[in-house]
């Protein structure tokens, strides 16, 4: 097979895997993942924040016969079903583990369970009473798009600064994404007004809340901890898109 053509297969079947990992998009299930896959598709991450983002933009430019208040709830909940709750079960997990008043070693095994607790239940809410809150705000119509691309650019950064916490890890076998693939894609967005410091605040937030994870858990990231800094960065984005207006 042609070298061009072994290259284009490679690079969309990475692409494809960063959607099926990241989204609930109808897509084909990846059947087989080999060594260096996960960190191939971390590139093309942006193609999901597109896909994230676009989907609750739209929605919340539908003119819906409906109050605000409950167009932002469908927002939020189009934000959780497209992503499957992938990241914020990321952040509820992180919280529990990261709030807790124990050793490093001790957090990583509260990682491991499966129930919520007092720290992840009020970390969740919370998040999501700010994320409700800012949809109904008068957003510019591509604020979710924008964080949900900045977000999953940044993401790479703490993915590829730090160690994985677990070495068998999902996280683990992320790492050593392309840097120069994935801010090619997202790049379109920062021609949106308002986008530069809405990245701004994605990329601060994002490597506030990593290096304060690293710190809780020995030095090391987990894959829920990538969950935590992508809720934070989304977050942190769509503020700045309230704040500058």
């Amino acid at each position: 097979m042609p070298p061009i053509r072994t290259t284009w297969l490679r690079e969309r079947a990475a692409a494809h895997l960063a959607l099926t990992f990241l989204t609930t998009l109808p897509l084909p299930h990846v059947r087989e993942v080999r060594d260096g896959d996960f960190a191939r598709a971390s590139a093309y991450y942006p193609l999901a924040g597109y896909a994230v983002g676009g989907l609750v933009a739209l929605l919340l430019w539908l003119p819906l016969p409906l109050p605000g208040g409950v167009t932002a709830a469908l927002g939020v909940g189009a934000w959780l079903a497209v992503t499957g709750m992938l990241h914020f079960d990321g952040l509820v997990d992180s919280a529990d583990a990261l709030f807790a008043m124990k050793s490093p070693a001790e957090r990583l095994v509260i990682l491991r369970d499966v129930h919520v607790g007092a720290f992840g239940l009020a970390t969740g809410v919370l998040a999501l009473l700010t994320l409700w809150s800012l949809l109904a705000a008068p957003l510019p119509p591509l604020a979710p798009l924008v964080a949900a691309v900045a977000a999953r650019t940044v993401l790479l950064g703490p993915m590829n600064a730090y160690p994985a916490a677990r070495p068998e890890s999902l996280g683990a076998r992320s790492r050593e994404g392309r840097w120069g693939v994935a801010l090619l894609l997202a790049a379109p967005t920062l021609l949106i007004p308002g986008a530069w410091i809405a990245w701004l605040a994605a990329l601060v937030g994002g490597l506030l809340v990593a290096a304060f994870a690293a710190r809780r858990l020995g030095g090391g990231l987990s894959g829920d901890g990538y969950g935590m800094i992508v809720t934070v960065a989304e977050l942190c984005a769509l503020c700045a898109f309230a704040w500058g207006r």
